[in-house]
């Protein structure tokens, strides 16, 4: 490249080229501290070793490609990073932001504001303002650097964790090994900030570690991680690698039983358990694609996540199986369904019969009334997609995390399951693409409840003039929590109707608005 090709301030999920020059990454912040790692990741999205790992007490790897440097004065904490002189092995750098890690009350939430600024020489900055992050998150992927074909390009990410570095180590292959107890001080030493603590942990079952008290605060000061690299798995020929994206660990062990990580065999099914009254629950859903061949990578692939969505209140059950193909002039038929926690005395027939001036009456009761006309099949407002980002802290309680425009992933966050009927994820594949079928872009969803449950959901079908495809129906109506279904449907050739969710969850293809995406 000749030239620096920087464009101003991104967006969460936005992304921009950049040269092979030195760029350094400065932190601003006003409000608590807040420390900056570095994680040099390789072709399986891991670290090879905690060699790996640059911060104030590891301040150089990959031969110094990446340099740490600490704030001084009014200089603000900054890393450095040569692209081009990474070792080849190298393929994305993942910039870290965390709180102080011995006090467990500091999240983002202390943090007023913060920004990222990448700097090359003689071209302009590429400025990122972190959303603010107020539900507990302790640490956050801010930014990453990442290989297209021969050149470099830097995304703004912005994805907070609740479980703090210890969520971040396990997403990016670090292990964190148990260390002996040791003897607890007569009196505590003021505890020192230091960059990063991961603590030990006790795995879950086929799940992510959860961290447990910190260390002494005398053991600080001369912190040497203790961390581990597990071998790569071999791979399998019939489960594809899910890569889930970074997600925030629910606080508390779980409580149903959980299903370790599998993969949907075509039409088949999987059963999440969950409390539809567990307020912590958040199901993370990721639409994963690489591009399926170098060549199609260096030309990109931007497939877009959906989420067609039924909300608990106007869902209907009982007809037919959710997920069967609906036909033209479909009347969707069925019981309205209503979740274990709301008592079926104290509310009626359902939300067109509730009255705001009994707000003891359960969730419909605290609702302004709604005709189900406002929540049609192919109401705009009963998807959540790029357009759409949707929300968790209020209805649809489902959100999607930014726009990938390049191969790589799409998260959707799923929360509060008492409001939800049912939620298709369905993908679309952007005009720029050209030929191609999904499954060729090497697209797949992989659903993660954070208790240890994740299910992948392939691809088996080749369909090379589809712009849609309906993977995965996620059933929150069965009794015993979540059902996750293998759909894979795909629109007509050349159609750019979306799919439709039924309020029975019925699927019909080539029906909904048109999209057209290409840019």
């Amino acid at each position: 490249m000749s030239g620096v090709l920087v464009m101003g301030e991104l967006s969460k999920g936005a992304n921009a080229p950049i040269a092979g020059v030195p760029i350094t990454v400065e932190l601003h912040r006003t409000g608590d501290p807040v420390d900056l790692t570095a994680l040099l990741l390789h072709e399986d999205g891991k670290v090879a070793s905690d060699a790996d790992m640059v911060f104030f007490n590891q301040p150089t790897a990959g031969d110094g490609a990446v340099r740490h440097e600490a704030a001084d004065g009014d200089a603000p904490e900054r890393i450095t990073v040569e692209p081009a002189a990474l070792p080849d092995s190298v393929v994305r750098v993942v910039l870290v932001g965390s709180c102080d890690p011995d006090d467990e009350s500091r999240t983002f939430a202390g943090v007023a504001e913060l920004t990222v600024r990448a700097v090359q020489t003689g071209a302009e900055p590429v400025v990122f303002p972190v959303p603010r992050m107020t539900d507990g998150e302790r640490a956050a992927v801010l930014l990453e650097f990442y290989r297209r074909g021969a050149d470099w390009k830097v995304r703004a990410v912005g994805q907070g964790y609740r479980s703090g570095l210890a969520g971040v180590a396990g997403d990016f292959g670090i292990q964190v090994a148990d260390e002996p107890a040791l003897p607890q001080p007569a009196q505590p030493a003021p505890s020192q900030s230091v960059q990063p603590s991961v603590q030990p942990a006790v795995p879950q079952s086929g799940g992510p570690a959860v961290p447990q008290p910190d260390r002494p605060a005398e053991e600080a000061p001369t912190l040497t991680p203790a961390l581990t690299v597990p071998p790569p798995a071999a791979p399998s020929p019939t489960a594809p690698d899910p890569t889930p994206a970074p997600r925030p660990e629910s606080p508390s062990a779980p409580a149903t039983p959980t299903l370790g990580r599998l993969s949907l065999d075509k039409g088949a099914q999987a059963v999440v358990s969950l409390d539809k009254n567990d307020r912590e629950v958040e199901i993370v859903a990721t639409l994963v694609w690489d591009g399926g061949s170098e060549d199609r990578r260096t030309r990109g692939a931007d497939l877009d996540f959906y989420a067609l969505f039924v909300p608990a209140e106007t869902a209907l059950m009982g007809a037919v199986e959710a997920g069967t193909k609906a036909g033209v002039g479909h009347t969707p038929k069925g019981n309205r369904y209503r979740p274990a926690n709301i008592d079926p005395e104290s509310v009626g027939q359902g939300p067109d019969e509730a009255s705001d001036e009994e707000p003891g009456r359960g969730r419909w009761l605290r609702r302004k009334k709604r005709t189900l006309s406002t929540l049609g099949d192919q109401d705009e407002r009963n998807a959540v997609y790029y357009k759409n980002l949707g929300s968790v802290q209020g209805e649809p309680y489902i959100r999607l995390d930014g726009d990938s425009q390049t191969p790589g992933r799409e998260v959707i966050r799923i929360v509060r399951p008492d409001e939800q009927g049912y939620v298709l994820l369905c993908a679309y594949s952007a005009l720029s693409n050209g030929a191609g079928s999904f499954r060729s872009f090497g697209a797949h969803v992989v659903i993660d409840d954070g208790r240890g449950s994740v299910v992948t959901v392939p691809l088996y079908e080749e369909s090379e003039t589809s712009y849609w495809v309906a993977i995965g129906l996620v059933d929150f109506t069965a009794p015993a929590g979540a059902v996750v279904r293998h759909i894979e449907r795909y629109s007509s050739k050349g159609t750019e109707r979306r799919p439709v969710l039924h309020r029975d969850g019925t699927i019909r293809m080539d029906a909904g608005p048109v999209e057209f995406k290409d840019f």
